[in-house]
């Protein structure tokens, strides 16, 4: 992430784990997985902070937040309604009409944002 916010190349190079005899990885997943996700998504925030607000300004972080608030906002009013249906209440046609408009604007704006994100750190392949 640091090396995408200076315009670095990067190159993967293929390495294999190399364990003695019996040995094994000491890695539990249940512990690693939420860590590591945690990580990735801070880097993903300061990424966005440092290289499309701080350094130059680019609106697709207009689409991440929109994005982001809009698929949250949907997933909400959404998860009330379902809630509001079980427990014997109707439903309205606009109702649906206003979550189902959410959750599609949300993840349009999210999937641009990264069209944006993909074009704008094309020249680092």
């Amino acid at each position: 992430m640091h090396l995408n916010v200076r315009n670095a190349r990067v190159r993967d190079m293929p390495s294999r784990p190399i364990y003695g005899v019996g040995e094994k990885s000491g890695i539990k997943i249940r512990s690693v997985v939420p860590r590591i996700s945690w990580l990735l998504l801070k880097g993903f925030f300061w990424r966005l902070r440092e290289k499309y607000v701080i350094r130059d300004f680019h609106p697709l972080v207009f689409f991440y937040a929109l994005g982001l608030l809009m698929t949250f906002v949907g997933l909400a009013l959404g998860t009330v309604e379902l809630v509001l249906r079980l427990a014997g209440n109707a439903i309205t046609t606009p109702t649906i009409v206003l979550v189902a408009l959410l959750l599609i604007s949300g993840s349009q704006f999210t999937l641009f944002a990264m069209w944006f994100d993909m074009e704008a750190n094309k020249d680092l392949k």
